[in-house]
């Protein structure tokens, strides 16, 4: 299996992430939201995961730009899927498929050079 860093290409904090990782030699695949979608089976996996917390970023743009209706459905589970299906870029970026299988949110240079030493 191989990394595969999962967020939208003019996403800042994907940038960083990505250059990060190119810095340090780490082979990658990236996957972009904007371009190819949100593939539900992996959204599925995630929402499966203990990183489903850290999924819906709403500390974002998109997410303050939502209704308060639309905020408040978003505490449903079946609802923040769709919601991310439908609006990847209330995804909290970069979300990260490590080698070993791991899933993390967001970019973290202190713990990926720990995963990356590992």
């Amino acid at each position: 299996m191989t990394i595969t860093l999962y967020g939208i290409a003019n996403c800042d904090t994907v940038r960083k992430a990505r250059a990060w990782l190119a810095d340090q030699g780490v082979a990658y695949t990236f996957h972009d939201f904007a371009r190819q979608g949100v593939p539900p089976e992996r959204l599925d996996r995630w929402l499966a995961s203990p990183v489903r917390d850290k999924l819906l970023n709403r500390q974002g743009t998109t997410w303050r730009k939502l209704g308060a209706d639309a905020q408040s459905q978003a505490e449903d589970p079946h609802a923040a899927r769709a919601l991310m299906l439908s609006q990847p870029s209330v995804i909290k970026r970069p979300v990260v498929e490590w080698s070993d299988g791991e899933v993390t949110v967001g970019f973290d240079p202190a713990r990926w050079t720990v995963r990356k030493n590992a």
